[in-house]
């Protein structure tokens, strides 16, 4: 991390059925925290679609892209015009038939195409009623990862990742003291009044814990908004023969149906101190700024990391121990 505070904002915001209308509204939207000050700004999972992996549908293939591509290609002029880092999650299409749910992180001091310093791909790929992600993302191969920027060392994890504590610990270990989670997570209309609470609760919650146990700055970003799913395919971003086709997702496109994301965007410290938080129901950006000698005090009063019995964990890599 660099010896100075960084600024940092998460982008909650609502996503359209058109990719091309998302993809503005983001670099809007990017423009904005870094006139306020931001020094590394971070997008919500798949920020250029409407959550489409609500449904099994073959023709959705067509929204992957390469990376570099039209995204990263748009997100970079302004990455280079504010002189900020850029984490921006995209589906990406790496060869025909292999297609993963990517991080580009895009930093103004890299002299790589689109300003790309490094790629995650999504490691844990869940599979559950309106969370089709298995169907579409093969997982991750490039394990996890810390990337130098020129605002210091971060680490970016994708939602599902947020769960698992091995994956903030691995990223952590690597040097990342701040670690990013783009997010697509909300609840099913009909599931909220029992247990909506409680759900975010524990995502607010797990996410934490990450903070504490590495001794890291946590920046959590979701999406706001009730979707369906539906997706008006755009040609500079897939198949032209396609262009302009709307795909509506599944479903009544009732109250009842879709997933109704929570917002709740949040950055917390290394004690797990919530240092702001987004609403529920509408766009934000939400900024704090994040001091590196918090990180250096905390390890030193809570020295989890020194105290690690490295000689005795090996049997982590079992499944279970039956």
């Amino acid at each position: 991390m660099s010896l100075e505070p960084v600024r940092v904002a998460l982008i909650q915001m609502a996503c359209v059925a058109s990719v091309g209308e998302n993809l503005d509204h983001a670099a809007d939207l990017v423009r904005q925290a870094a006139r306020d000050g931001a020094q590394i700004v971070c997008l919500p999972e798949l920020f250029n679609t409407q959550y489409f992996c609500q449904r099994e549908d073959h023709r959705l293939f067509a929204l992957a892209e390469p990376i570099p591509g039209p995204s990263t290609a748009r997100l970079s002029a302004v990455v280079r015009e504010a002189r900020i880092t850029l984490i921006a999650s995209l589906f990406e299409r790496r060869a025909p038939g292999v297609y993963h749910n990517t991080v580009a992180v895009l930093d103004h001091a890299s002299e790589a195409p689109d300003q790309i310093g490094g790629l995650y791909r999504k490691m844990h790929i869940p599979d559950d009623p309106l969370y089709y992600e298995k169907f579409y993302f093969a997982p991750g191969d490039l394990g996890f990862r810390a990337f130098p920027t020129s605002q210091g060392i971060i680490g970016t994890l994708i939602c599902w990742d947020q769960w698992f504590p091995e994956a903030a610990r691995l990223t952590a270990l690597q040097g990342a003291e701040m670690l990013f989670y783009p997010t697509a997570i909300g609840w099913h209309p009909s599931e909220k009044a029992e247990f909506g609470t409680a759900q975010y609760s524990a995502w607010k919650a797990i996410q934490r814990a990450h903070a504490i146990a590495n001794g890291v700055f946590v920046c959590a970003v979701n999406r706001v908004g009730h979707e369906h799913g539906d997706v008006i395919l755009d040609s500079a971003h897939g198949d032209v023969v396609m262009d302009g086709v709307e795909l509506r997702g599944p479903g009544d496109h009732s109250s009842t149906s879709g997933i109704e994301f929570w917002g709740g965007s949040f950055i917390c410290d290394p004690f797990g101190r919530i240092l702001v938080q987004a609403s529920h129901n509408q766009e934000e950006i939400v900024t704090a700024t994040l001091d590196p000698a918090l990180v250096e005090t905390t390890r030193q009063h809570w020295p989890f990391l020194r105290d690690r019995r490295i000689d005795a964990y090996a049997p982590i890599t079992r499944r279970l121990l039956d």
